[in-house]
């Protein structure tokens, strides 16, 4: 198939555009300026220039593809409704990804024992109401085989070109920066993790065998984030992970990161995904840091 993948140069985007190209996929990917083309075009991607706010290159693109898939943003509703527009009445697939912040809380480094699975409908914070309503919006998206792909912690190494993840390069960077590992609070709150390989693998399943409307949680496991702290700083050879509290924290990494991606709780189980016959290969975050990171 001619594929049009957004965020070709991403963290998710190139694992999938290396997973689509050794499937025999043809795939064309956006990327935003002639340095970002060249790294693309060394993994076999055919580059196209341009941004998520161009409605017109992302329309004509859609309509050129046999499939869309969206790895650039969860969060560019502009974006979705260009690519929806133009797809509109084909079947052609659009796989969209989102991002499991959307059940996310305001735990701070506490423990929460609520786990969501697709039959949960999240009841998002104000700040995740927007991504909630665009991944309802490609849901709904009428003659589209439409997917939503909800990714959780992703770890491993870049496939694509150099890029990173969000969480655990953040609590990285500030390591090496510090020679102190830091969560928050007690370090209880929970998320769900997936291997960079295994997201890949399961977008090539979904464009492949998922009905329209399907909507899937990614994830292979869990893990504290006070474990990750205590893995990484193990891995280092540092000394044992040190607490931050909730000002800290938000000081030195942002409200976002700080309270969304690194103190809450983000905890689901992903049926549907296994319904669909994804068999994760990895399975446990804190043997990645031990062993790869």
């Amino acid at each position: 198939m001619r594929i049009f993948l957004t965020g070709a140069n991403g963290f998710i985007g190139g694992a999938v555009a290396n997973a689509l190209i050794a499937a025999g996929h043809r795939v064309r990917g956006l990327v935003r300026d002639t340095t970002k083309a060249e790294l693309v075009a060394a993994l076999g991607v055919e580059a196209v220039v341009g941004s998520l706010d161009d409605a017109a290159l992302l329309q004509a693109e859609a309509w050129a593809a046999d499939a869309v898939v969206n790895a650039a943003s969860s969060d560019h509703r502009g974006a979705v409704e260009a690519l929806i527009a133009a797809m509109s009445g084909s079947g052609k697939p659009l796989i969209h990804s989102s991002g499991s912040s959307i059940v996310a809380d305001l735990a701070m480094g506490e423990a929460s024992d609520r786990i969501f699975d697709e039959a949960t409908p999240p009841a998002p914070l104000p700040d995740k109401a927007a991504r909630v309503a665009i991944d309802r919006l490609v849901l709904g998206a009428a003659g589209i085989r439409a997917v939503v792909l909800c990714n959780t912690m992703i770890y491993g190494h870049a496939s694509g070109p150099p890029a990173h993840s969000v969480q655990i390069p953040a609590l990285l960077r500030q390591a090496k920066a510090t020679g102190i590992v830091r969560y928050i609070g007690r370090g209880l709150n929970r998320w769900s993790n997936v291997h960079i390989a295994d997201v890949a693998a399961l977008y090539l399943l979904a464009l492949a065998k998922a009905p329209a409307g399907t909507f899937m949680y990614v994830e292979s496991g869990e893990a504290a984030l006070g474990e990750i702290a205590a893995a990484i700083a193990t891995r280092l050879g540092l000394g044992a992970p040190q607490s931050w509290s909730a000002g800290e924290a938000i000081a030195a990494w942002g409200r976002n990161m700080a309270v969304f991606s690194l103190g809450s709780n983000s905890r689901v189980r992903g049926k549907t995904a296994a319904a669909l016959g994804w068999a994760p290969a990895r399975r446990s975050v804190t043997e990645w840091i031990a062993d790869e990171l």
